[in-house]
Formats: structure tokens, sequence, C-alpha cells
């Protein structure tokens, strides 16, 4: 289901951009300095829609784009401002729509655009130390960095951690400069093992990884 720019809210739509800029996840009292402050309706909203998720660390949110989020995002750099926006908010829309048009001009994606600020870090202390164990197991198969290690290795190596918890461990690790997830090019090669530890993202099955550093 495609959803546009109003369907939301100026609020959500701001929420879009502060995540998509930031490329990383954001717990909620640091979204609150980055921009507008995400209520329980605008944040339901926003997961019902599948243009983020929030995850529940501790006793705040962490909130993340989807997929979907940063597609939609994408779409925002074209969109007017939402009704009853301040000057501010409209000279934003037109700053995004200025950008647009580099955009389209240069052919980039928004993913060579916006990254964490720095590349691979954890942010915030107090984010689980998921990320840290992939890159440990990672670094202990693989015969060098970015060489690429298959999923179904990197799993039997974390038996503790549940398929769908590292499913999201690995979406997040994909926004990442320098970590790749790739389909096995030679689908015959693929056992039944193989293709239960892939990971779906964008409708697509990652059966290998890599980290360059």
């Amino acid at each position: 289901m495609k959803i546009g720019p109003d369907e939301l809210t100026g609020t959500e739509q701001a929420v879009l951009l502060v995540l998509m800029a930031e490329a990383r996840p954001v717990p909620n009292p640091e979204l609150v300095t980055l921009g507008p402050e995400l209520r329980k309706d605008s944040r339901d909203n926003l997961n019902r829609k599948g243009l983020i998720e929030s995850t529940k660390v501790g006793p705040r949110f962490v909130h993340e784009l989807t997929d979907a989020g940063w597609a939609l995002g994408r779409h925002l750099f074209g969109a007017e401002a939402p009704p009853r926006s301040s000057g501010q908010g409209k000279a934003l829309y037109t700053l995004m729509r200025g950008l647009n048009r580099y955009f389209t001009r240069e052919d980039l994606p928004l993913a060579e655009v916006f990254a964490p600020a720095v590349p691979g870090a954890t942010p915030d202390p107090a984010l689980p130390s998921d990320q840290a164990r992939v890159h440990q197991v990672y670094d202990r198969l693989a015969g060098a960095p970015g060489d690429w290690v298959a999923l179904v290795r990197l799993r039997a190596e974390l038996p503790d951690v549940g398929h769908h918890e590292l499913d999201d461990t690995l979406r997040r690790m994909y926004r990442i400069p320098g970590v790749h997830l790739i389909p096995e090019e030679n689908q015959k090669v693929l056992t039944d093992d193989d293709r239960q530890a892939a990971v779906v993202i964008g409708q697509q099955h990652k059966h290998l990884i890599a980290i360059e550093s």
C-alpha cells in the first residue's frame, strides 16, 4: 500500500526527515533535541503505516526508518509544505524542493546522501550492543575485512540471539556505510539452511554479509 505525504501530519513528516538525516536508530529523548516530539498517537500511526520501527529499550523507545519510510522520505523532497506550516516550515520544504531538483538531476539515492555522523559507531551507549556482537563474530569468521560470510554461519555463532532479533540488527547495520548484505548470486548452491538464514531487506533475500572494517 502506497502512503502519501498528505496522510501524515506535519509533525510525522518532520520525524521521518529527522530519522532520514540521522540514518540510524534514534532514541526518543534524542529525537526531541533533533526535531519535534513524537507522541504516542503519531508513533502508532507511523508504525501502523510501516514507515518506522519503534523498539522499547529500557524505559524509552528507539525509532528507525523502514524501507517504506526511506521511500516516502525521498518523496517528501518534492512535496509541498503541510497545511498550516509556519514560515520556517514552508522555507524548509522550499529548500527540499531545490535539493530534490539536484538529487533528480544527479540521480542520487538518499543512501548516498545521508549517513551516520560517525560511520559504524553507536551514537548512544545505552543502545544494545547487538551490532558489536555481529562485528565480533564476523571478524572471527572472515579471512579479512570485506570478505563475504554466509548468514547461516553468522547465525550459528549467535545461538542465543533470536532469528527476528538478528534480522532487525542486520537491517539496522545495512544502513551503515561499509556494511553490505547481498543475495547469493548462484541460487542453485543454496541449501535449505541458507534460505532459512536469509534476511529480507527491500523484498530481497540476502544471504551474505561483508563488513569493510
